[in-house]
């Protein structure tokens, strides 16, 4: 993707209220931010959440961004989504967040102080990502097009991602003077190890589909064609999986790499012994026992 693209990648200022309003009121319905930038829907335990800003390369404004935490924040909440959705309208997944924006909320904030670019990047950038790892729901990325800077962030939070063959990934921080954020300082190292990581960061060429699929950040690359079945094939099956199983296994997987041997393995003893009082985990050794499918209620 060029430098040039509209709204591309740096992390955007101070968080709005807007969108969060607006995307908690979303279950079972469509809801929508103002310009509908950012469209929920629920079906058959499925929340999807799509960012529709194509003209302007599905860039993040702050009311934008909230709105997709809101959303995750409302599925995590809600026993009714069983997993989630992430996708994007248009050529683009999402190229960052928007300069424009950042300029005019900079523009507009006077004097500079120690700690405003802290602030926006903790309640920003950080909080969307914290709130992808965070969701108790599985979170399934669909990337169709180019996903850069925070776009990239978003899908690599993402517990699965299915991309289309089409599909780049970019880091486009150190490209710009900028240092990596949005939690790509976690995350890369831990994808794909520190060397690939400092390479794909210093340099800021674009990842095509097949070489992430290659380095493990992506689950499966399909032809763009098959990419909505692909995924929705993906959603279905988590919809039906038990849902408080899968949020304690993703709990465990998504701390593993910051504790010790005796802290994981205690962690993982915990989860079993939260999950062995639920619904699914009795039905799941019933169904086995009597052979047949188990019927599982995501709790």
């Amino acid at each position: 993707m060029s430098s040039d693209t509209p709204g591309a990648t740096v992390e955007a200022a101070a968080a709005s209220d807007a969108g969060t309003a607006i995307a908690a009121a979303a279950v079972g319905a469509v809801s929508e931010t103002p310009e509908a930038a950012v469209l929920v829907t629920d079906d058959d335990g499925i929340r999807r959440i799509t960012l529709n800003r194509p003209s302007a390369a599905n860039a993040l404004r702050p009311a934008d961004r909230d709105a997709v935490i809101a959303a995750l924040s409302d599925a995590d909440a809600d026993p009714s989504v069983r997993v989630v959705v992430l996708a994007a309208n248009g050529r683009h997944f999402c190229s960052g967040a928007d300069v424009k924006a950042l300029a005019g909320d900079r523009a507009a904030g006077g004097e500079k102080h120690v700690g405003d670019a802290t602030r926006r990047i903790q309640n920003g950038a950080q909080r969307l990502v914290s709130a992808v790892l965070d969701c108790g729901k599985p979170v399934v990325a669909v990337v169709g097009g180019p996903a850069a800077g925070i776009g990239a962030h978003l899908a690599f939070a993402a517990d699965l991602v299915v991309a289309s063959e089409e599909a780049t990934f970019l880091e486009s921080f150190v490209r710009r003077g900028l240092v990596v954020d949005g939690g790509g300082a976690y995350l890369l190292p831990r994808r794909i190890g520190l060397q690939k990581a400092k390479e794909l960061a210093f340099f800021g060429d674009a990842l095509p589909a097949r070489e992430a699929l290659a380095l493990g950040l992506v689950n499966r690359v399909v032809p763009a064609a098959e990419l909505a079945k692909t995924a929705d094939e993906l959603a279905t099956r988590l919809a039906d999986a038990p849902t408080s199983a899968i949020a304690l296994t993703k709990r465990l997987f998504n701390t593993s790499l910051d504790g010790d041997r005796a802290a994981a393995f205690a962690a993982e003893a915990m989860a079993q012994e939260l999950q062995s009082h639920a619904h699914d985990s009795a039905e799941g050794v019933r169904s086995f026992v009597e052979r047949r499918a188990p019927q599982f209620r995501g709790h």
